[in-house]
């Protein structure tokens, strides 16, 4: 039976919940702490919440945290040291012997690289060559293969571990302990989910969500309103939606989903943008 809170990812990596720290009450808590338990109804905490994250109020989020146990290519943990706000311990290759698997690419895996984005990659080369796919996933095989057999020769004869490492592949599988706050996770979230990061580390943010949005779900959903499925516009691209608004902002009502105060705040954005405050 799987387990619920391990999500398989890759050829043979995952990422495992561990452990979770606080609440969306606690969220709440940490906004209102003369409130003792918060305010009185899961609604008065939820308009909070996304309050809090509509406008940048982000202290409070700090106050949460998740802890997961993750497995993954070697070059897709770079990604993650890059997220220098979380808090990790790796599996060591110089105290034990390196993880005998690798990420293996099959022939629908391998892309081109993409000629509009130098870090990036655009299109799968097995659409339009299917005999480069597949002689790329072979003689990957046979490297991966290779490079097992002469690690483990070397080991055999004595050769340290922390020399002995030297000569895996960034394909090589590694573990770690991953521990961040809300307020972070959501940082790294927005720039991993987004169709411009590499895919790999799309597919493991992808899993990391899943259980953020099961501890925090009302934090998760302003997260996805405000920030993920949101955008901003710079002073140029106010001055052209300026040229192109032919509005009575006063005269609007309930629009979009919009009531109350967030309709209000909506209206007040349009007015910065027609009087050319932003």
């Amino acid at each position: 039976m799987p387990d619920k809170n391990t999500i398989a990812v890759l050829d043979d990596g995952f990422v495992r919940l561990v452990d979770v720290m606080g609440t969306d009450s606690a969220i709440v808590q940490a906004a209102r702490i003369s409130y003792g338990d918060g305010t009185k109804t899961p609604s008065d905490d939820r308009h909070l919440i996304r309050y809090l994250m509509r406008h940048r109020h982000t202290s409070p989020f700090e106050q949460c945290e998740l802890k997961f146990h993750i497995r993954l290519p070697m070059d897709v943990m770079r990604q993650l040291v890059r997220h220098r706000t979380a808090s990790l311990n790796e599996y060591s290759t110089r105290y034990s012997v390196a993880i005998d698997s690798h990420q293996k690419h099959y022939p629908g895996d391998w892309r081109y690289q993409a000629k509009s984005n130098q870090q990036g990659s655009d299109g799968f080369v097995i659409n339009d060559n299917a005999s480069i796919a597949l002689e790329s996933t072979k003689k990957e095989t046979q490297v991966l293969s290779d490079v097992s057999t002469l690690y483990k020769a070397l080991l055999d004869q004595g050769i340290a571990r922390e020399q002995a490492r030297s000569i895996l592949p960034l394909s090589t599988y590694t573990e770690i302990y991953w521990k961040i706050n809300l307020h972070n996770l959501f940082h790294f979230l927005k720039l991993r989910l987004d169709s411009h990061a590499q895919q790999e580390i799309q597919m493991y943010a992808k899993a990391i969500y899943h259980f953020a949005k099961q501890a925090f779900p009302i934090a998760t959903e302003a997260f996805d309103d405000y920030v993920l499925h949101s955008c901003t516009f710079s002073k140029q691209e106010c001055n052209a939606l300026r040229e192109l608004m032919s509005i009575d902002v006063t005269a609007m009502g309930e629009c979009g989903g919009l009531q109350g105060r967030e309709l209000n705040e909506f209206k007040d954005k349009l007015t910065m943008i027609m009087e050319g405050v932003c």
